[in-house]
């Protein structure tokens, strides 16, 4: 839960309705391949309550999504759906992302990082520096959050100045990030080290930009499968977006968000998104409804991918033995 608990038992009810189930906990120790419960009272110690076979991760957000879940999975040896410590890590780091995309010869946005504590000792040498780079419109995104949480569209300094007090109270390093006037396309992407691309989505949004509001609150955002593009543009998307997607080392899924410039046409990667929302009217799995792959079948390849990955890991050694 969002309090960093395992839990068993009547999951759900717990967290809506405040019902009982059993905090539990996951060992770093791939011997015990299951979710132990820790026992109180008279009979303390651990109990082995569920073997797990393959860890579907649905967790959004630092400690879901960014590789720390992963890397515990990864120490108790478990199958577990979607990308690594590295690509998770990577693909939830805006500012990592970026660079990451610009080594790789793939286009992004003009942008800057600022650190919050640069910010906050002399801001206006970072508000100098930032309009010395970019000019109005701007973004000014935590680094490190997701869910379009904590951004803001800056038209202005005192925008600005407003933009980076958010983004600051969320994380400790800052995207700043050039503003256009784009459409944003979304392109699902399934596979390990093959990977195959959906047909392209588009968001429209009613609001400034899509932000935590439009995505989960209202349902003031169109989304439109697939997009209307040219044969030609919609091949570029789905090429940038495997592209993108094997530079962070992703694995078994990811949504690719892109902005498509439209004054002069020219293609940008935003973000991975390694866990997508997953719901039946998720983007994700719409745009391999789309394609063809229906929702039920989706889930089956997921599995499959997982285990797949894993029994690749398990032929790698594990010790290296000198001969001198």
């Amino acid at each position: 839960d969002k309090n960093g608990r395992w839990l068993t038992g009547d999951v759900i009810g717990t967290l809506t309705e405040g019902k009982s189930s059993q905090h539990a906990t996951l060992l770093p120790d791939p011997q015990a391949t299951g979710l132990m419960q820790l026992n109180e009272g008279e009979n303390v110690g651990i109990t082995a309550v569920a073997q797990l076979d393959v860890i579907f991760p649905v967790l959004h957000g630092p400690y879901g999504e960014d590789g720390t879940v992963q890397g515990l999975l990864e120490l108790a040896n478990l199958p577990y759906v979607g990308a690594g410590v590295v690509g998770s890590a990577v693909g939830m780091d805006k500012a990592i992302f970026k660079q990451v995309m610009t080594a790789s010869g793939l286009p992004v946005l003009p942008w800057l990082l600022v650190q919050s504590g640069e910010w906050r000792k002399r801001p206006y040498k970072v508000i100098e520096q930032i309009e010395a780079i970019l000019v109005y419109p701007v973004f000014t995104k935590p680094a490190n959050l997701g869910s379009s949480v904590g951004i803001s569209k800056c038209r202005n300094r005192e925008e600005l100045q407003a933009g980076l007090d958010e983004a600051a109270s969320y994380d400790r390093r800052i995207v700043v990030e050039q503003g256009v006037n784009v459409r944003e396309l979304e392109v699902s992407v399934l596979g390990n080290d093959e990977p195959v691309a959906s047909v392209v989505g588009e968001v429209r949004p009613l609001r400034d930009f899509y932000d935590y509001v439009a995505k989960y609150v209202s349902d003031d955002s169109e989304l439109i499968i697939p997009a209307d593009l040219t044969q030609e543009q919609s091949d570029d998307v789905r090429r940038l977006a495997v592209q993108a997607y094997r530079a962070i080392d992703c694995a078994g899924l990811g949504r690719v968000d892109l902005l498509l410039d439209v004054d002069n046409g020219r293609l940008y990667l935003n973000e991975i998104n390694t866990i997508p929302g997953f719901t039946r009217i998720s983007m994700y799995p719409k745009l391999w409804e789309a394609t063809g792959l229906p929702y039920s079948q989706l889930l089956d390849k997921l599995i499959e991918l997982a285990i797949e990955r894993h029994e690749e890991k398990e032929l790698l050694k594990k010790s290296f033995e000198s001969t001198d």
